[in-house]
């Protein structure tokens, strides 16, 4: 039963409007290209802290690192970049909007690949991690392609929050956070199936993990808010949502902080929206850890291409 799988979709939802991005998802992005078969592309491992563009190595001290991937051709000597984001911004993705004149709280949550043409240098080295991992054929390359395409098309929500029962390493996984290091590891996973064979390097990722008892479904949105609803526990997931809006001001920011403090750490509560589905975690100690750990390159099932 744990962890409960992450949903895929037959198709990725028009954004709403309603959805407004600070800053705009994969401006430069384009088409992945069709390599030549003989062609030999390297493939590097990117990590940079969050915001690195904004704020430098703020995040990076504490281990919240962003992850991608690049590409060189051999044959054309050309630079690629490709990863997996928000496309409103990890706010938007975590929690939700009490819109005025709705009952359920409205999400705005997609995450998509993004690939373009290029390897920014200077911002993946300076802070972070630009390293060889693997080499692979252009007929590799483009089985990978198909694969992002078809893994972009079905997972369509970002998903913030692992979620487990303790910080032990054997400790039971509740959900399992669906963002950017989690699309590398599969596409890793994926070069390795196609017969890519990396080197042996260590490789850590971020993980946002909040500890919490056994779960409890809840229900749907249409269940919870709709007409024939649960009106006192629809009152508390909106009370719960409530301090995590934006602030305007400094007071409102502490206002809004004890009231999280309460809700979180005084009385153990917490509402998680997964699959499109609300769920009580029962919450304790420590609360929240963000860890920085490692997970090991894959081994493949295929016959070996590569370094």
């Amino acid at each position: 039963r744990w962890p409960v799988p992450y949903r895929r979709f037959d198709y990725r939802p028009k954004a709403d409007p309603y959805c407004q991005a600070r800053y705009t998802f994969c401006p430069t992005g384009s088409a992945i290209p069709v390599m030549k078969e003989e062609d030999i592309i390297e493939v590097y491992r990117l990590q940079a802290p969050v915001w690195e563009f904004k704020y430098g190595d703020l995040l990076g001290h504490l281990k919240i690192m962003h992850d991608a991937l690049g590409f060189k051709s051999s044959l054309t000597g050309k630079n690629y970049t490709m990863e997996w984001y928000e496309l409103f911004q990890l706010g938007n993705c975590t929690f939700p909007h009490l819109r005025p004149g709705m009952d359920a709280p409205f999400w705005c949550n997609q995450g998509a690949a993004c690939f373009y043409e290029g390897i920014d240098d200077a911002h993946w080295k300076a802070n972070g991690t630009l390293v060889l991992v693997t080499t692979i054929s252009g007929t590799m390359f483009n089985e990978m392609a198909q694969w992002v395409k078809y893994d972009n098309d079905t997972g369509i929500y970002y998903e913030t929050w692992t979620v487990q029962a303790s910080p032990d390493k054997k400790s039971t996984v509740w959900f399992d956070s669906y963002e950017c290091s989690k699309f590398i590891l599969r596409t890793y996973q994926k070069l390795a199936d196609l017969g890519a064979v990396f080197k042996k390097i260590q490789t850590n990722y971020t993980s946002i993990i909040l500890f919490s008892g056994e779960p409890i479904y809840l229900g749907n949105e249409t269940s919870i808010f709709g007409p024939r609803g649960n009106k006192t526990l629809a009152a508390s997931i909106r009370d719960f949502y409530d301090p995590f809006k934006p602030h305007k001001s400094v007071r409102e920011f502490f206002v809004d902080l004890f009231k999280i403090i309460d809700h979180v750490i005084l009385n153990h509560q917490f509402y998680l929206f997964y699959n499109l589905e609300y769920w009580f975690l029962p919450m304790k100690s420590p609360y929240l850890k963000i860890i920085y750990e490692e997970v090991p390159l894959p081994v493949g099932s295929k016959a070996s291409f590569g370094v």
